[in-house]
């Protein structure tokens, strides 16, 4: 059970993680940035693509499915979008080369959202392409609530000509129960999380079993539209709910998380013969995720501060 204190900092941690003075402060300091690093390995395979198929090759040997991600978002320019698009093409084509079945995720503020949804639409277009040629999938990830409407606008287009496609959806946000009901109508995968993201009180559901219940009635909807989707959360009593339900003999259902989270229950359902797949990023731009890992759980906190001092430990074993 998280305590109000423990709410209180994971909701002031989220805000400090968007600060880009706090981040740049972090980044530029020769004593800080490398006891950050340290931590976050944990959570991040490395900064280097061949760090994410590394990982991701080790998961696969041991019977996980996976999700890679170079991490990034909120790309300000069209050179820094056209890099990142062309780092995720490198990384759809080594891995369709080493024969590595993946699901490639992204932000699509990472390829150029913010600068015009158009010019998103574009590089995901080309991402879709190269994927299709090797039988890859790809996942928009999530973002915050004011970008949705974007999201959603570009994703329904793509996945129109590509149906390997699929898009994320947070269970927080009120609007997302109708969102729902639309995506249902197009083909693409629909991974459900709970939304880790900071927002106004009136257009999202607080961490609570009423935030439960709408993740639930969420994923009731897909199955009973017989609709491919991954179940994203590390919330064991959902997981219960679930099996509850008969949910996961369905070839279409499957359970996500995040590499360095939970790795006792990624373990405990895989050996049930349950689908779980595992969610690995790499990339320089880690800041943003880590901290986010913390205030999803902030008894990570005690946990990363152990990783500062002595190294994060090396959580295959649990896998």
């Amino acid at each position: 059970m998280i305590t109000k204190e423990e709410k209180q900092f994971a909701e002031a941690l989220k805000s400090v993680s968007r600060n880009l003075k706090i981040k740049e402060y972090i980044q530029q300091s020769p004593e800080l940035y490398p006891l950050f690093q340290r931590a976050a390995k944990r959570f991040v395979a490395g900064e280097a693509k061949k760090d994410g198929i590394a990982i991701g090759q080790k998961l696969t040997d041991l019977g996980y499915r996976i999700s890679l991600e170079f991490i990034g978002e909120n790309t300000m320019s069209r050179e820094a979008c056209i890099q990142a698009k062309d780092e995720f093409l490198r990384l759809i084509q080594a891995c369709g080369k080493q024969g590595l079945h993946t699901r490639i995720s992204f932000d699509l503020s990472h390829i150029g959202l913010v600068i015009d949804p158009e010019f998103a639409l574009q590089n995901l277009l080309e991402m879709a392409k190269e994927a299709n040629k090797y039988g890859l999938s790809l996942m928009i990830s999530a973002e915050e609530s004011n970008k949705v409407e974007r999201v959603l606008s570009v994703y329904k287009k793509a996945v129109s000509q590509h149906e390997h496609i699929g898009v994320t959806i947070q269970a927080q946000l009120y609007r997302s129960l109708e969102d729902l009901k639309e995506l249902l109508n197009y083909p693409g995968t629909i991974r459900l999380v709970k939304g880790a993201f900071q927002e106004p009180a009136d257009i999202c559901i607080p961490r609570s079993d009423t935030l439960n219940e709408r993740y639930l009635e969420l994923v009731a909807l897909c199955v009973q539209a017989n609709h491919a989707v991954s179940i994203a959360t590390h919330d064991e009593t959902i997981y219960k709910r679930i099996i509850e339900q008969d949910y996961f003999t369905k070839p279409y259902v499957e359970a996500e998380m995040l590499y360095g989270v939970r790795p006792d229950l990624c373990n405990q359902l895989k050996s049930e013969k349950r689908p779980v797949r595992v969610y690995v990023t790499y990339g320089s731009e880690w800041y943003l995720y880590f901290t986010h890992r913390i205030a999803e759980y902030p008894p990570n906190m005690y946990v990363a501060v152990r990783d500062m001092i002595e190294g994060a430990e090396n959580t295959f074993e649990y896998y």
